[in-house]
């Protein structure tokens, strides 16, 4: 049995988890990160649009703050997000894109002057600030009030990724690439690391760390078409659920993107929308706007993802050999504007469809795309059920996204979230000595290599790849966009008995070492236990709350359900999740829930909103006069960041105002 110690230790070489690692290395700690593949080909590097931030540089950005930032966080997560959470994140990411712009991310940047932009298909001209040349550029996204989205044309994901693995490298983290962590090793209370399997060698580690961070990303890949990358199976979620200790939160919060490719699904970025495209039918009729007319196109996903559907449903779809498909066009923005700020997009639909997107519509439908579920932390990033580990990014429910999440949103949580957490991670560490037990690191290596020997040497005669694939369509056919109790019930029946049969994976190739069919084999199981926590979750919750669309109960249910859904794995031998509930406290919330601004409000109120509406007003009314912003927020619902990120962020039109007040009190 190998050991490595470390004081921290990350799961999963993205944007999130090298963050993380670099907050902990910059404290002087030892850190080691853990990657199935090199850190620069991790799925952060898939991102296109932009991550948002209240920089509020451009003409269409003025006025942009945190207060914005956080009220449109809140309102497109329907209401389901930790409100302390999404204040961190609005008050931090102004921050973590200064801070990468320092580390050599190449942000698109705004020119003085007028410059033409495409807005509700109509081409007009704005006139940027001089004051503002030069300074990070923003364009629009769905589900905004101002232009907040900061980008590098539409290759952010990649453009940060880059910077930020340099920035790892120059401080010396190391990587152990092709390293794939099968389960976590703990004693019921405290977290004391992984146990690893090399995918070259098929050796086994242990790795030992005061604590151990989950950065492994969503569980798309449980779904048959995703834009995820093929490595996002949800295997650090369901660490996190084997033990059944750690809990998992609002696993049925899946979100679809609208503008997949059709038929490989391939994302095309919001950006596309953001800068002006508009989507079209079979009939070439642009149908947004019948729908959602004041939002139209930059509707929040899960809204456009349904418009779409119900369009499609309407016999309004393009039909293909692939199924109904709607068009998107962005041909409207000209051929230099594809070419400069949405080049991905054109190679992607050159190498991928044949087609030139700056004259060709591009053939589009939702597509599974972003988990908001994940492993349930405080918001300190640290799970409330099993001290030492951390979870951050799309892997965690830290719970800033709740039902929905906004485009620009997750991009900027890998660092922001990162960022803050990664400074908790560091605190930890330093407050907490390596518990090191020989027998209980050798209990759970133990029972990963008995699962490997029972699957190489076993008589088992089930199809790893079989079972993977009808979970996956089981997943799609009835816990997609929409949903309905039969067919969920269907889908959880169906899960169950493939969880069994799961339990009889035989091998055609029985080698220990660089096995796909065994990789494929040690995972699906762990997927369908992560396919079920989504589907059990989604029967039980009965309304409709961001991206999860129950039909029979179309109404979001506040007094009822506004709650997060927690789920443990009861026993070894369980083939259900338990499920358990996370009150939401409408008397901390300092945006009570209220209208989201989409169809027809019909959302059942919880008691205690207008209590609440009513103390705070009462609060208000109690400052002085010439408390700011900062300070009635502060009287509303105080959070905390740690001392290091609590300056205020500055902004071309609040100096703009200090300066006309200094002036105006100068004159007097």
């Amino acid at each position: 049995m190998k050991l490595i110690y470390t004081d921290s230790l990350v799961v999963g070489a993205g944007l999130a988890g090298l963050r993380v690692a670099i907050a902990s290395k910059e404290r002087g700690l030892d850190t080691v990160v853990l990657s199935l593949i090199p850190a620069k080909r991790s799925h952060s590097a898939a991102a296109q649009g932009g991550m948002q931030a209240s920089l509020g540089n451009t003409v269409k950005g003025m006025g942009d703050d945190e207060d914005v930032h956080f009220q449109d966080t809140v309102k497109g997560s329907d209401w389901g997000c930790d409100q302390e959470v999404a204040r961190m994140f609005a008050h931090c990411a102004p921050k973590a894109v200064r801070e990468l712009a320092n580390w050599g991310v190449p942000w698109t940047r705004v020119t003085k002057g007028p410059r033409e932009v495409v807005v509700n298909a109509e081409k007009v001209t704005i006139e940027e600030a001089e004051a503002a040349h030069g300074l990070i550029n923003a364009r629009d996204f769905g589900g905004t009030k101002k232009w907040r989205t900061c980008y590098t044309a539409d290759g952010t994901g990649h453009s940060l990724l880059y910077a930020v693995d340099n920035k790892a490298i120059s401080l010396d983290i190391p990587v152990h690439e092709r390293i794939e962590a099968l389960s976590l090793i703990h004693d019921g209370s405290r977290c004391h690391g992984v146990v690893a399997r090399c995918l070259i060698t098929g050796e086994l580690r242990a790795y030992i760390a005061k604590s151990t961070t989950i950065a492994t990303g969503g569980y798309g890949r449980i779904y048959e078409v995703s834009t995820n990358a093929i490595i996002c199976e949800g295997i650090g979620q369901a660490l996190a659920l084997e033990t059944g200790v750690a809990k998992l939160g609002n696993m049925e919060a899946v979100q679809f993107h609208p503008t997949a490719i059709v038929p490989v699904g391939i994302l095309t970025t919001e950006g596309c929308r953001g800068d002006g495209g508009l989507l079209r039918d079979k009939d070439g009729h642009r149908f947004m706007p019948d729908y959602e007319p004041e939002k139209k196109e930059l509707a929040s996903r899960d809204v456009v993802s349904r418009r779409m559907t119900e369009h499609m449903r309407k016999g309004k779809g393009v039909d293909s050999p692939y199924g109904p498909h709607l068009w998107l066009d962005i041909t409207l923005l000209g051929r230099k504007h594809v070419e400069t700020n949405l080049r991905e997009v054109k190679e992607i639909c050159e190498n991928f469809l044949g087609i030139d997107p700056a004259k060709d519509w591009i053939p589009v439908r939702p597509t599974q795309h972003y988990s908001m579920g994940g492993i349930r932390t405080d918001a300190t990033g640290q799970s409330p059920h099993l001290k030492g580990l951390f979870s951050v990014g799309e892997a965690a429910c830290w719970d800033m996204h709740g039902f929905n999440r906004l485009g620009g949103n997750s991009l900027a949580e890998t660092v922001v979230g990162g960022m803050i957490i990664g400074k908790y991670v560091a605190d930890f560490c330093e407050q907490n000595a390596l518990a090191i037990d020989t027998a209980l690191v050798d209990k759970f290596v133990t029972q990963v290599r008995s699962e490997i020997d029972d699957l190489v040497e076993g008589q088992g005669s089930e199809s790893a790849f079989d079972i993977k694939l009808e979970m996956q369509r089981i997943m799609m056919d009835y816990v997609g966009i929409f949903r309905n109790g039969p067919e969920l019930n269907k889908a959880v029946e169906a899960l169950q008995a493939l969880l069994l049969r799961s339990r009889n994976i035989g091998l055609t190739c029985k080698k220990r070492h660089a096995n796909p069919e065994l990789l494929e084999a040690l995972r699906v199981k762990r997927m369908l236990k992560v396919a079920l926590t989504v589907a059990c979750g989604a029967e039980a919750r009965t309304e409709s709350r961001g991206a999860h669309a129950r039909e029979d109960f179309p109404q979001r249910n506040d007094k009822e359900w506004l709650n997060r859904t927690l789920s443990s794995w009861p026993s070894h031998d369980a083939t259900l999740p338990a499920l358990d509930y996370e009150q939401l406290d409408v008397m901390k919330m300092e945006l009570p829930p209220g209208y989201r601004g989409y169809g027809i409000n019909n959302a059942i109120a919880h008691p205690d909103t207008e209590k609440r509406e009513q103390q705070i007003i009462d609060i208000l009314s109690k400052l002085p006069d010439e408390a700011d912003r900062h300070a009635r927020q502060h009287a509303l619902m105080p959070f905390e960041v740690p001392p290091s990120l609590q300056e205020k962020n500055e902004r071309l039109h609040e100096k703009s105002l200090s300066n006309r007040a200094q002036l105006g009190d100068e004159t007097k």
